[in-house]
């Protein structure tokens, strides 16, 4: 269970926590804490989802196996091609983000090195994989520790630190923002539901943990939990902390570090923000690659990619497929852009979750069906809030998706008759 809980708190903590703060205050303004509030209770219902099926169906794909056995093929498909599509630009994100960390200079060669060592890591098997989670978790929550008692102990006394970009900040106070309000919310819970996502890669390894109708459950609600608490409380200290410049800010909780009385400690947010990259890049392609294997074995995807080789039974093709697709969209791909993207896909992802969940005939009771009917509607309704672009992007990905899977199989039924 301990394993299992690193794998998903350590994918929740890692490039989102660094990033997602600004645009979601950007567009929230004063009720950040509302909209990370809203974001954890839609997160927590599907969690709870997530548990209940996982309990019931202990096997490699997480949601595409579930919507696959409860509700069809088709609601799978959706499930498994959203998920796929959209924590595959994750990946590349995540791998930006860590090259941009480690070393500016030569960001992109960096990143293409770090999706090469971290698949190597998983064709080694899932035991190696959680062993470096736990020990880049442990980097990250340290960091995370660092912000918040720079955040407590106020600014800098002369202002912003040396090569600090913008003005001091404000003390640790309610300090007001400029922009966002109320009207913001619900996007700005979308994109912070980016951050929480992270409890899904623990559903996708169901046939590689210890009793897993009894570890999963826990394992999820455990990271969500401490992901939760420890979100929430940045949000409050960096809204006290940077006041109206956190929504402009493109690194936040560096900023809150160079601009209190600790900058000198700036360079060690740095290693910790690319430890978390690392991290969460690290279960993010774990997760990828067993949906994927979970779908080719279905013939959803192609057959190839359902192979299993080695002494450590991994995916080896769809791992290194995954890998490779990554270091192509490495080209084109921008951190903050993909976060909307993800979070549409992530959401539609979860909606089928909650539908799932909704159609077992024995519920736990602390798994009500009305939880399943607010996960699945909170889903739609913070998906088709996120900025438009968002939104028709990931909608064209879904559609050809569909379109592909619809052709594929009229072909199949042709050659049957």
């Amino acid at each position: 269970m301990f394993d299992a809980t690193s794998i998903g708190l350590g994918s929740m903590l890692g490039a989102g926590v660094f990033v997602v703060f600004a645009p979601a205050a950007g567009l929230a303004g004063n009720f950040l804490v509302l909209a990370v509030l809203l974001a954890g209770a839609v997160a927590y219902c599907n969690a709870v989802a997530s548990a209940e099926l996982a309990a019931r169906y202990p096997a490699s794909g997480g949601t595409y196996v579930y919507g696959r056995k409860q509700l069809g093929e088709w609601p799978g498909f959706i499930a498994g091609w959203g998920f796929v599509s959209g924590k595959t630009a994750s990946c590349a994100a995540m791998a930006l983000t860590f090259g941009h960390y480690a070393a500016p200079d030569f960001a992109l060669p960096v990143a293409v090195a770090a999706v090469v060592a971290l698949t190597v890591v998983n064709l080694f098997g899932i035991t190696r994989t959680a062993l470096l989670t736990r020990v880049l978790l442990c980097l990250v929550l340290a960091t995370l520790v660092f912000v918040a008692v720079a955040a407590v102990v106020g600014p800098h006394p002369n202002g912003a630190a040396p090569g600090a970009g913008g003005p001091a900040a404000g003390s640790f106070s309610a300090v007001g923002f400029s922009a966002g309000g109320l009207g913001g919310v619900l996007p700005a819970a979308g994109l912070m539901f980016f951050a929480f996502a992270g409890y899904a890669r623990i559903a996708t390894l169901g046939e590689e943990v210890k009793d897993p109708a009894r570890t999963i459950p826990r394992a999820i609600l455990a990271a969500l939990g401490a992901a939760f608490v420890i979100y929430l409380g940045l949000a409050l200290l960096l809204q006290g902390h940077l006041g109206d410049q956190l929504a402009a800010s493109t690194a936040p909780l560096l900023d809150a570090v160079t601009h209190s009385r600790l900058a000198a400690g700036a360079p060690l947010l740095q290693a910790g923000a690319a430890a978390a990259c690392l991290g969460a890049l690290l279960a993010l392609i774990t997760g990828v690659g067993r949906t994927t294997l979970a779908m080719a074995r279905e013939r959803d995807l192609p057959a190839p990619l359902a192979r299993v080789g080695g002494r450590h039974t991994v995916p080896v093709t769809a791992e290194l497929t995954v890998a490779a697709v990554v270091i192509l969209l490495l080209l084109t791909t921008d951190v903050m852009t993909v976060v909307g993207f993800s979070s549409f896909g992530v959401l539609i992802y979860y909606a089928v979750t909650n539908a799932a969940a909704f159609t077992l005939e024995v519920h736990s009771p602390h798994a009500p069906k009305w939880l399943n009917v607010a996960g699945f509607g909170g889903c739609l309704l913070l998906a088709f809030t996120l900025p438009p672009s968002s939104v028709l992007g990931m909608a064209a990905v879904l559609a050809a998706g569909a379109a592909g899977r619809f052709l594929v199989v009229r072909r199949r039924r042709r050659r049957a008759l």
